[in-house]
């Protein structure tokens, strides 16, 4: 009787180590819960950390503590660009950038403009003589510049002094680093380029002026970058950074690459931005990665192999991948002014729909119920590490 009494004494006390570990030590101390850091203090000194967002983000009171616990700058995802801010020539809507720049300023966040002149995503008629649909009827490329002209003042004069830096011109190149035969190109030649720039300059004097594009870690199209921002230079156009895309996954493009377009760019005498960071953990329907937003694939379920959740060795890599990255961001600090995630957790990142509508990816640092992922933790013990280090 008295050993059955020590045996169910010690199943108790089992039991009891299992419900409250915070109460019995049992043999070794309790864990206590990872104090969640924010990436902008952790990171802070070294580049700004930001995230593309969208004004009702804010009112949800989850994820705006995590936006003010985590960043330092935001970018609108789509609210700056040309087609939401002027739908057509006639009309201007700001409600909702006005609303982000409220946000960034009462939280002490960096605005970033995106995006100032890009090919997509444009409002009506820019290009015709009556700003109607009929491309019979192009206009003349002194009309397309003063119409250029009329956007960047209005834009940028509304936000002067609120906006931290524009993406002046996004995505003005093909892969292999040539100028992209955008309607801006085909009316009025590569001095589109060079009129944006002065523009934004003439608009905001003190805002800092980016150019913005996906694949810049190729070498044709960082080839072609760097020759698009040497003639800026020469021009006497005033550019401060470049904004190298990071829709990267966890194998490309490789940290070899993208080291080269670290130094090659800063070797300009200009600071490098990661705008756009996400890393997918689906396969990839092409050959070579694009953020082209016209691109789309065909619904494959082999493309969507994680539809209910990833497996740890996925989202250990995941973290891996992520911690590689920041590793090498850290050994140039002193090139990079920013990295900015696109997107704030899984749930609403445009990768799900991105090349292949419809699929399932999980490519942020927070998961969809916008808790921290392994990732996160890695980045922040990165920085722990770092510190800790010897000199």
């Amino acid at each position: 009787m008295r050993k059955r009494m020590m045996q169910d004494t010690r199943f108790y006390l089992v039991i009891l180590c299992l419900l409250v570990p915070l109460f019995v030590h049992c043999g070794s101390r309790p864990v206590d819960k990872e104090e969640i850091k924010g990436l902008k203090d952790v990171y802070k000194g070294h580049f700004l950390i930001g995230a593309a967002l969208f004004p009702e983000l804010f009112d949800d009171p989850v994820s705006s503590e995590l936006i003010r616990t985590h960043f330092s700058s935001i970018t609108p995802e789509n609210d700056m660009k040309w087609g939401l801010l002027h739908p057509n020539l006639r009309e201007y809507r700001f409600d909702r950038a006005d609303k982000i720049a409220r946000f960034s300023q009462a939280h002490g966040l960096k605005l970033i403009g995106h995006t100032l002149i890009w090919h997509s995503q444009l409002g009506k008629g820019i290009f015709t003589e009556d700003g109607s649909d009929d491309q019979n009827r192009w206009v003349d490329r002194e009309t397309l510049l003063m119409r250029m002209r009329d956007h960047i003042f209005t834009v940028a004069g509304r936000y002067k002094g609120r906006v931290y830096g524009w993406d002046v011109v996004n995505e003005a190149l093909n892969e292999d680093g040539t100028l992209r035969e955008s309607h801006f190109f085909r009316i009025a030649g590569e001095t589109y380029i060079d009129k944006a720039f002065e523009y934004a300059h003439e608009a905001d004097p003190h805002a800092e002026l980016y150019y913005n594009d996906y694949n810049l870690v190729t070498p044709a199209k960082r080839q072609g970058a760097i020759r698009l921002i040497k003639d800026l230079q020469e021009k006497g156009l005033k550019i401060d950074a470049v904004g190298i895309q990071a829709h990267w996954d966890l194998i490309s493009p490789s940290l070899e690459e993208i080291e080269k377009s670290i130094i090659q760019f800063s070797e300009l005498g200009i600071r490098v931005m990661f705008t756009e960071l996400d890393v997918s953990v689906l396969p990839s329907p092409w050959n070579i990665p694009s953020a082209d937003v016209n691109i789309r694939h065909e619904k494959n379920e082999n493309m969507n192999p994680y539809p209910d959740g990833i497996p740890d060795s996925v989202s250990e890599e995941l973290a891996k991948r992520y911690r590689d990255i920041f590793l090498l961001f850290d050994k140039h600090k002193d090139k990079i002014s920013r990295v900015t995630f696109w997107g704030l957790h899984d749930g609403i990142s445009w990768k799900n729909n991105f090349p292949i509508f419809g699929r399932t990816d999980y490519p942020m640092i927070f998961d969809r119920e916008m808790k921290p992922k392994k990732a996160y933790w890695e980045l922040i013990r990165l920085m722990e590490n770092t510190v800790q280090r010897p000199s």
